[in-house]
């Protein structure tokens, strides 16, 4: 085998180029590019046909392409990361490990298992800011503290930010330095890991001009093309962060806000990782859920009677996406409608978002059910009937995913509003005076 001296190691960052521990890595030696299918993630897939399996897949198909292309491969093992690499170290002579930070609870503690693993071989394991403009303690307030309200944390993040934040790393000027393959390995079989292949429909990771010149005016409107759909693209670091922050000063301030929020909920899992499984305001883990679990199915299968929330459930059911303002809708009407907990329906979403990102996600279930830091008022309640007025007026939205809405198939609503926001907000006060 092979006696190079760097490794490194793709985890959400699934490209060549503007890859920052990449970079670091092909300027300290000759490198051999390594992904890991964890097998302790993907045994909690209940479906093993899942989309994001596969787009994983294709980028490292992707890549591999690339790689060959230079003379070089990538090895894409399968197993416990930890397993993997005792093996990893057994075949290769490794003096350094090279990998970009992951700020996940669960991720970081397996980094800290192969770091101690490393350490014991005199292996150096080196990681670093890819995923986000500014990470863990970048953006603090003068005090030394994190921020927990979204709007101060925004104005320091502008304030701080320069060319040398947004500046790309250059690692195609270092290509040559890839490990040089005698022979090509070939990619593990989809089947091996128990996944069935599935054709992908996944969105370009090309913005275009006109999308971020629209966004601010169109970005509500669910019928409206007018998002980009780059989620899955920055879940899974197939486009780099600092690209898209160029962008989105170039064309919209708003957009520009969506990234921010991206980098705040990452810190804000950094420095509180309990959020993951708790409320960030402990009173309200004193809330007495209903949590009837036949209308949460009718909730998850887009059959509660309100189209607003039917659609935007559907649609994520059908095609791994849902608009913005639709995630804030069915969240709040499952959380104050239904009074089932959060958690139910963060746990929905992480099942079929194709841009699934445990930080995001979890600071906007957070914020719907008014749990989180930022969060909406308690007293808060959307009325879909409202936001059906606002974001879908002419019903183009709804009639599209709810095809018999206005006949007599359609579902009867579930529960009526005024009651529900009622005996919502009487259960909200009764648990927060009881902290």
């Amino acid at each position: 085998m092979p006696e190079n001296n760097v490794m490194f190691w793709f985890r959400r960052d699934l490209r060549l180029n503007d890859n920052a521990g990449l970079y670091q890595a092909l300027k300290n030696g000759s490198v051999i590019p390594v992904f890991i299918f964890d097998s302790d993630i993907l045994e909690m897939f209940d479906n093993r046909s899942d989309e994001r399996v596969m787009f994983i897949y294709q980028q490292l198909e992707n890549i591999k392409r690339e790689l060959q292309l230079l003379g070089s491969d990538l090895l894409v093992l399968y197993g416990k990361p930890h397993e993997v690499w005792e093996i990893l170290l057994e075949q290769y002579k490794i003096k350094q490990v090279f990998c970009n930070h992951d700020y996940e609870p669960e991720a970081i503690a397996r980094d800290q298992v192969i770091t101690d693993l490393l350490e014991r071989k005199g292996i150096s394991f080196h990681s670093f800011k890819d995923q986000c403009i500014f990470e863990k303690n970048e953006v603090i307030k003068d005090d030394g503290k994190p921020y927990t309200v979204f709007t101060p944390y925004s104005k320091k993040w502008k304030n701080k930010l320069n060319t040398y934040y947004l500046r790309s790393y250059p690692s195609e000027k270092y290509f040559s330095n890839f490990f040089k393959a005698s022979r090509f390995s070939k990619l593990i079989k989809l089947k091996e890991m128990n996944f069935i292949p599935v054709p992908g429909n996944y969105p370009d990771n090309i913005i275009s001009d006109k999308i971020l010149s629209e966004y601010a005016e169109l970005r509500n409107y669910p019928s409206a093309n007018g998002t980009t759909r780059i989620g899955i693209h920055l879940r899974f670091g197939t486009v780099s962060i600092r690209q898209m922050a160029r962008k989105a000063i170039k064309l919209s301030e708003t957009w520009l806000n969506e990234l921010i929020w991206r980098d705040f909920y990452m810190q804000i899992l950094f420095h509180f990782p309990y959020v993951a499984k708790s409320a960030f305001r402990p009173e309200y883990n004193l809330i007495k859920w209903r949590n009837n679990e036949k209308e949460f199915e009718k909730w998850c299968n887009g059959q509660t009677g309100y189209p607003i929330v039917d659609a935007g459930m559907r649609e994520l059911n059908t095609t791994g996406f849902m608009h913005n303002r639709l995630r804030m809708v069915v969240a709040s009407f499952l959380t104050k409608h239904l009074l089932i907990d959060w958690r139910w329906g963060e746990a929905y979403f992480a099942q079929k978002l194709l841009d699934f990102d445990l930080s995001a996600n979890n600071g906007g279930w957070q914020w719907a059910a008014g749990c989180g830091t930022d969060a909406a008022p308690y007293f808060r309640i959307f009325s879909p009937a409202l936001q059906t007025e606002k974001f879908d007026p002419q019903k183009t939205y709804i009639k599209k995913w709810v095809q018999e809405y206005g006949t007599p198939q359609y579902a009867k609503p579930m529960v009526n509003h005024e009651e529900a926001r009622k005996r919502c907000l009487e259960v909200y006060k009764h648990a927060l005076a009881a902290k």
